[in-house]
């Protein structure tokens, strides 16, 4: 027992790093993100969300997920979504790294707990599941609703873009399109505001 709690310990203060992982995302006082931030906002999200969804949902299976997907960055550091975007090599060399940080998890763990992270890890990626499906949209529309906290001037031309990009995300259920909708148009409103050409933007998202 205190072997197995020594090797649960060693996962806690891993997790720690993600308190000090930075993320390209911007507070609306000015600070950037951190990727525990991020995480603990998804996992409100998926509890506030959850009686609003079309399907029933195992809840606890979810918030695993949420909160483990991301513990790789503690290991492997955070790539910013628009690195990979339009770049196949930073793509798998992002999925490398992550895959060796869920094994070295599931390796320091060494028992059913392990399996247990490692398996919802990729129950995650894969996005074959309801529970993976809605995890995953919902960390895409955290991150738009950050950014859309943030002042324009943290925008990259690249995130006018991808506000338009989150359709594929929540077509499964209809709720969570309504859903991506407002924030949607919450940041067309705040590009509108800043003299953004919107369509300019909106054309190259929906011609990918």
């Amino acid at each position: 027992m205190i072997s197995d709690l020594q090797k649960v310990l060693e996962i806690i203060k891993l997790g720690e790093k993600l308190k000090y992982e930075l993320r390209h995302s911007w507070l609306s006082n000015g600070r950037q993100e951190s990727v525990a931030e991020h995480t603990w906002r998804v996992s409100l999200m998926a509890m506030l969300i959850e009686p609003y969804l079309k399907e029933k949902v195992n809840s606890s299976r979810m918030l695993k997920m949420i909160i483990i997907h991301d513990l790789v960055e503690a290991d492997a550091g955070d790539i910013p979504a628009f690195d990979t975007l339009n770049n196949l090599a930073i793509r798998e060399q992002k999925a490398t790294n992550e895959i060796k940080s869920i094994e070295k998890i599931r390796d320091i763990l060494g028992n059913d707990l392990g399996k247990e992270f490692y398996e919802l890890w990729f129950e995650f990626e894969e996005k074959n599941t309801y529970e993976a499906k809605v995890a995953n949209a919902l960390d895409k529309l955290e991150a738009q609703i950050q950014h859309n906290e943030a002042d324009i001037s943290t925008w990259l031309d690249i995130e006018y873009e991808m506000s338009f990009l989150l359709d594929k995300h929540v077509e499964f259920d209809t709720n969570l399109q309504i859903f991506k909708d407002l924030i949607e148009d919450t940041a067309i409103k705040k590009m509108a505001n800043s003299g953004i050409n919107i369509s300019e933007f909106k054309e190259k998202a929906m011609a990918k």
